[in-house]
């Protein structure tokens, strides 16, 4: 087991918010000739409470290699981990047809009603297994059976051949997606596609889907977003709070926010700005939700904040408060979730509530910049500590 070293600081709020602190720590280091990558945590209630992480192998040239995937374990809120173990029922495999198929950007999250931990995201090609073909994309997921521990194959969410305006819906995915459980147990999953084979450019739709605890169902979706970028809305996240839905949305050139009062239907996106009107400057990059009772945050990376050497400016990883009314974020409630070290922080991460105490989020260090690729990487966690118990957590 890997034992964790904590550092904890105090973060500010305003009256209307939640105080907290983060505690932040790291999960598992690299080594040999891969790195890990998209690392997300999921919670197996119970006694005591389990915390999977999922998280795969990656070659240290390049963004897209994915190779085999892993998780690793805690049963003790996060001071030791166990040793990463494959999930032989993912691993890449060559296809008769000649190229290689993986599941990537996996997004795991316990399903209270089914009992069972479903994992979403995409599947990547690979022709001659070398050469990525993003022609194979798809809604992939995988199902994990606490009490068994055994992990399902891959499978594939089957979709309508052709959107509400009647085009296609090509290569769609929910991989770096933050979906959001219904009371009833049905699901809202956000999901990006292309409609134009000529155009890399994505649409965001949010799905409502039922899951049986096996197989993973499409019922109906609502809005179609885009916007002119090169490559429009996408790794869009939902959550509901309040009595409303909230979704934010990458773009090459910045990040979205539409709201909704069904889960399905969502307002015209607007750009994400701070409270003072200035571009909250997140772009290329995803964003993802905390909840708490007394307020929503969201975790996102931007530029002007001294970090102009890493890449995208994907480091570091900001929490603030949301203005719930203007949609934007409150600049004064700002605080650095997880430390920038000169590496990327946000080409894949998830958040997870553990405990009314505790929410997680889990991240991984990518994007070496030359002369330090051959480094080994790391999966880091913070913490964010709440003062008073979040009332959300069920």
């Amino acid at each position: 087991m890997i034992r964790s070293f904590f550092i904890i600081l105090m973060a500010s709020s305003l009256a209307t918010a939640a105080d907290f602190q983060i505690q932040r720590s790291t999960v598992q280091t690299s080594a040999g000739n891969l790195h890990w990558a998209q690392s997300r945590p999921a919670l197996i209630p119970g006694e005591p409470s389990r915390v999977i992480i999922t998280t795969q192998e990656i070659e240290k040239q390049g963004s897209h290699g994915y190779r085999n995937v892993y998780f690793t374990e805690t049963v003790d809120g996060g001071q030791t981990w166990s040793k990463p173990e494959e999930i032989i029922s993912l691993r890449r495999s060559r296809l008769p047809a000649g190229h290689d198929f993986v599941m990537g950007d996996i997004c795991p999250q316990f399903h209270a009603r089914s009992g069972m931990v479903l994992a979403h995201g995409k599947t990547f090609g690979f022709d001659g297994g070398i050469k990525e073909n993003r022609g194979y994309e798809r809604v992939s997921y995988a199902t994990y059976q606490p009490e068994t521990q055994q992990w399902s194959g891959l499978k594939l969410l089957e979709l309508p051949e052709k959107d509400h305006e009647g085009r296609a819906i090509l290569e769609p995915n929910s991989g770096c997606h933050q979906r959001y459980d219904l009371p009833n147990g049905e699901l809202l999953l956000p999901i990006r596609y292309r409609k134009d084979p000529k155009s890399r450019a994505y649409t965001t739709m949010v799905a409502r889907c039922r899951f049986d605890g096996q197989t993973l169902t499409y019922l109906e979706h609502g809005s179609e977003l885009t916007t002119k970028g090169k490559r429009g809305l996408y790794e869009p996240s939902v959550i509901g709070y309040s009595g409303r839905y909230y979704l934010t949305m990458r773009a090459d050139e910045s990040a979205f926010v539409s709201v909704g009062d069904d889960g399905l239907h969502y307002t015209a996106p607007t750009e994400w700005k701070f409270d003072d009107g200035q571009p909250l400057g997140c772009y290329n990059s995803q964003q993802h939700w905390v909840a708490h009772g007394d307020a929503l945050y969201l975790v996102y990376p931007r530029k002007g904040a001294g970090n102009d050497h890493v890449f995208r400016h994907r480091a570091p990883l900001f929490i603030a408060q949301v203005d719930l009314d203007k949609l934007c974020i409150i600049r004064s409630t700002e605080q650095v979730l997880m430390l920038e070290t000169g590496l990327d922080l946000a080409a894949g991460f998830g958040v997870m509530d553990y405990s009314p105490g505790e929410t997680w989020v889990v991240s991984t260090e990518l994007s070496f910049p030359e002369g330090r690729k051959q480094e080994p990487n790391r999966i880091l966690l913070a913490k964010i500590l709440w003062t008073k118990p979040n009332v959300l957590f069920k």
